[in-house]
């Protein structure tokens, strides 16, 4: 069996938005699309939605740590990982 060959690695760095709007992506709501001459139906099934954030919780949080006042437990933060951790080894 040939060995499997790799292209150069790249360093992990941020998308450029531009190459992706200038290959005509767009973000459509749920309905009906055109482009050129193919007509695309986007289904409302699988439009997520808006997600659920609690504007007013987030400003607390912004503020509180603007000003210094958020609460960072150190042993909390590590328990968190460790959770999501074993989450993504554990199959449900």
């Amino acid at each position: 069996m040939p060995p499997i060959e790799l292209g150069p690695a790249r360093a992990i760095s941020a998308i450029e938005t531009r190459l992706a709007r200038q290959t005509g992506a767009r973000n459509e709501p749920a309905g009906r699309a055109e482009r050129g001459d193919a007509e695309l139906v986007a289904s409302e099934a699988l439009d997520p939605g808006r997600p659920p954030v609690d504007a007013e919780r987030v400003a607390l949080i912004r503020e509180a740590v603007e000003d210094g006042t958020y609460p960072i437990v150190p042993a909390k933060v590590a328990d968190a990982i460790i959770a999501a951790g074993l989450l993504l080894r554990n199959p449900k």
